[in-house]
C-alpha cells in the first residue's frame, strides 16, 4: 500500500473514494450553491492506494487559524475527510495515513492540528483530545419572558434587521472574522469559503433568514442565522461581538411571530443568557458534546503561544505512544508568556500527548483528568495548580464545521 498526496486532478477520485468510506453518495448541488467539500485544498490531501492502484483511503487537511487563549491567532491545521473503504478497515490503513499526515504536518513547520471526531473512540490513540464543547439550548416561548436587569449597563442598544442568507454574505463574513478573533478556540473562515458556498449555513448557501444585529453607531456587531418550521424555530448559529449583540439577537428570535420553541445549535458553555430569563427553567440544556478536538506537534511551540493568566511553574512528563516520543519539560510563565524548556527535574504530572491536548485551551481542567486516572500528579498540590495555571479568561468555543 502506498501513501501519497494528491493534485487537482484527483479531486473526483478524492471525493468518491470518502463518500464510500462513509457510504454516502455525492450530492448534486442545486443551482447557485455549492457543495460541502468545495473548499478542498488538494495539495494538503492524501489518498491510501493498494499495490494495483485502487484507492482504499482518504485524509485532508484545510488551512485555518485557531484563536487560542489571549486572542493569539495561530495557523492550525484543520483535519477532515478521514476514511477508510469498509472492505479494507482493521488492516492498518488508518494508522498508516494518520501517522504520514503528522510527519507531514511537522515537515510544513505546523505544530497544531484539530479535527471534528465522527466516533469519540477513534482519534485519542492518534494523539488528540476533546479540547471544546458545545451544546443545545430549547426554549419554549411562553416561558422566555427577560428579567429585567439590575446592570443599566446591561441594556442592549442598537438595532436588529432580517436579510436573506443570499443578500448578506459579506456581512456575516465580517463579523463572523471579527467574533473569531477574540474568541478562544474559534476558528478561521478562509474567504473560500464563504465565496463557494462550503460547509454547512450559513456559510453553505441554504435558504436561511438572517437576523443582523447592528450597534448604535450602525456597525454590524452579530447574526443569527435560522429557519422555521412547524413552530420550531433553530438557529443555526448565534454570532456576536459581545454579549449585549447576542442579547438582542436571542430577544429577537424569542419574539418570532409563529413560533412555540427556540432551538440554539452550538450554545456556548457558561453563557448568561439562562440567567437572563425570569424562568431560569425556560432554557433545556441538551446534545452536550465534545466538537473540537486539539492536537500537539510541538510541545513546547504550542505552550508558548498560547496567552496565560496566571503565573506558575510545572512540570510535564509529555508520552506521545503514536509517534514514539516522550518528553519532560519545565513550564514557566511570567505575565502571561510562558517558556517551556527540556528538563531532568522530577515531574509534577505525567501525562499523555492527547491529555495535553485536552487541556489546551482551557476547556478541560486538569484536575479532571487527574480524578479520570488519564493524568498522573506526582505530588499533592500539582493537579490545583495546573487548573491555576491553564484557566483562561473565558471558555474556549468552537461552532465551526470541517
Amino acid at each position: 500500500m502506498e501513501i501519497r498526496s494528491t493534485s487537482d486532478q484527483d479531486l473526483k477520485v478524492f471525493v468518491d473514494t470518502m463518500h464510500v468510506a462513509f457510504g454516502r453518495f455525492p450530492e448534486t448541488p442545486a443551482e447557485g450553491t455549492g457543495v460541502w467539500w468545495s473548499a478542498l485544498e488538494m495539495d494538503r490531501n492524501l489518498l491510501a492506494v493498494t499495490a494495483d492502484g485502487r484507492p482504499v483511503g482518504t485524509a485532508g487537511a484545510y488551512t485555518f487559524e485557531l484563536t487560542l487563549p489571549g486572542e493569539v491567532l495561530a495557523p492550525v491545521a484543520g483535519i477532515t475527510f478521514v476514511g477508510v473503504l469498509p472492505s479494507h478497515r482493521r488492516q492498518g490503513v488508518l494508522s498508516a495515513m494518520m501517522r504520514h499526515q503528522l510527519t507531514g504536518l511537522r515537515a510544513r513547520g505546523e505544530f497544531l492540528s484539530v479535527l471534528l471526531s465522527s466516533e469519540a473512540s477513534i482519534y485519542g490513540r492518534f494523539g488528540y483530545g476533546p479540547a471544546t464543547y458545545t451544546q443545545r439550548l430549547t426554549v419554549q416561548r411562553h416561558r422566555a419572558a427577560f428579567a429585567p436587569p439590575r446592570n443599566p449597563a446591561a441594556a442592549t442598544a442598537g438595532s436588529v434587521e432580517v436579510l436573506r442568507r443570499a443578500e448578506c454574505g459579506a456581512v456575516l463574513e465580517e463579523v463572523y472574522d471579527r467574533y473569531r478573533r477574540a474568541q478562544p478556540g474559534a476558528l478561521s473562515r478562509p474567504h473560500r469559503w464563504w465565496e463557494s458556498s462550503a460547509g454547512q449555513p450559513p456559510v453553505a448557501a441554504t435558504p436561511r433568514y438572517v437576523a443582523v444585529h447592528r450597534d448604535a453607531d450602525g456597525m454590524p456587531d452579530g447574526y443569527a442565522s435560522y429557519a422555521l418550521d412547524s413552530g420550531t424555530l433553530t438557529v443555526d448559529e448565534t454570532i456576536a461581538v459581545d454579549d449585549a449583540a447576542f442579547t438582542a439577537l436571542a430577544r429577537f428570535v424569542l419574539g418570532h411571530d409563529l413560533v412555540t420553541e427556540v432551538v440554539f445549535k452550538h450554545f456556548p458553555n457558561e453563557h448568561p443568557l439562562r440567567w437572563q430569563f425570569a424562568d431560569f427553567r425556560a432554557g433545556v440544556v441538551s446534545n452536550h458534546t465534545d466538537w473540537l478536538w486539539v492536537r500537539l506537534l510541538d510541545v513546547p511551540r504550542a505552550l508558548t503561544t498560547r496567552g496565560w493568566f496566571a503565573d506558575g511553574e510545572l512540570v510535564l512528563d509529555v508520552d506521545d505512544p503514536f509517534l514514539g516520543e516522550r518528553g519532560r519539560y519545565l513550564l514557566t510563565v511570567r505575565d502571561g508568556r510562558a517558556a517551556c524548556v527540556p528538563t531532568d527535574r522530577e515531574p509534577d504530572l505525567s501525562l499523555d500527548v492527547r491529555d495535553l491536548g485536552a487541556v489546551y485551551l482551557g476547556g478541560t481542567a486538569p484536575s479532571v483528568l487527574v480524578r479520570a486516572g488519564h493524568v498522573r500528579a506526582h505530588r499533592a498540590g500539582a493537579a490545583a495548580e495546573a487548573d491555576d495555571l491553564f484557566r483562561t479568561d473565558r471558555p474556549p468555543h468552537c461552532l465551526h464545521w470541517f
